[in-house]
């Protein structure tokens, strides 16, 4: 029994299931739930099972409906119960094979034809509700597929845009100096401190960007034109405070009026 088909198995019982008009889910879901235990025992019989452990993995809370439907599998003959009214030991359980009773039906070319012409013959609703049918299904799956098409781009989007970002932040990361590099620098270029300072506190204040747009490729390139600009503007300073003072006009205390300017 170890070689049994499952699946084959539980097809053969699904279509026992269709023509058996006495069962309930309930039944199917004890049933399901044995198989389990079938299925872990290597299809071996019998299984011994122990009731709380059925009675959880089938979803049945109550003892006398668990007894009810696994009496009932067993006289529909589903399976063979071997209850052993004893608590500390548990009861017996064959399971059938129902692999061997799925035939593979064969159609002749005559039989064929004959089924396609009844098929043909059925009433104009049916064909349309089965119609119908199958053109939603088809519909859902096409939008299903788009949907899945979508996401998958959308989420090929996501993860190219986390990629430039995390590389611009990495490339941005190595072009910020930090204090210590800058004071270095201006020292090195016979600067003061002070200006060292300014530049450092301008810069990070603005997200060490160039003319507050770009990001800085070069910070020392840019602290070179603070040293130039920082020598202009000294210069000029220097220049403006030549002021010239305002002559005073000569005059005279005996000056004669009458004479004419």
């Amino acid at each position: 029994m170890s070689n049994m088909n499952y699946i084959k198995h539980l097809t053969g019982f699904f279509d026992k299931v269709i023509n058996d008009h006495t069962l309930n889910p309930t039944h199917i879901s004890l049933y399901i739930a044995l198989f389990q235990f079938w299925n872990c025992n290597r299809f071996r019989n019998p299984i011994s099972i122990s009731r709380d452990e059925v009675m959880r993995i089938s979803k049945i809370s109550s003892k006398a409906t668990y007894h009810k439907c696994l009496k009932n599998l067993h006289a529909l003959g589903y399976l063979r119960y071997e209850p052993s009214y004893n608590p500390y030991k548990g009861s017996m359980v064959y399971m059938f094979n129902f692999s061997e009773n799925l035939k593979p039906k064969k159609k002749s070319f005559n039989k064929q034809v004959k089924d396609k012409q009844e098929t043909s013959n059925l009433p104009t609703t049916e064909q349309a509700e089965v119609s119908y049918i199958n053109y939603t299904n088809s519909i859902n799956n096409i939008k299903s597929l788009k949907e899945g098409e979508q996401s998958r781009n959308l989420e090929l989007e996501n993860l190219v845009e986390i990629s430039k970002q995390k590389k611009l932040r990495q490339k941005n990361k190595r072009n910020v100096p930090i204090l210590e590099e800058v004071m270095k620098y201006f020292q090195e270029q016979n600067f003061p401190e002070i200006e060292a300072n300014k530049f450092f506190n301008y810069f990070s204040s603005n997200g060490w960007l160039v003319g507050g747009k770009t990001p800085m490729k070069n910070w020392k390139a840019a602290a070179k034109n603070w040293m130039l600009n920082s020598v202009k503007y000294s210069n000029n300073g220097n220049s403006s405070k030549a002021v010239i003072q305002p002559q005073n006009l000569n005059t005279a205390i005996d000056k004669n009026y009458s004479e004419p300017l």
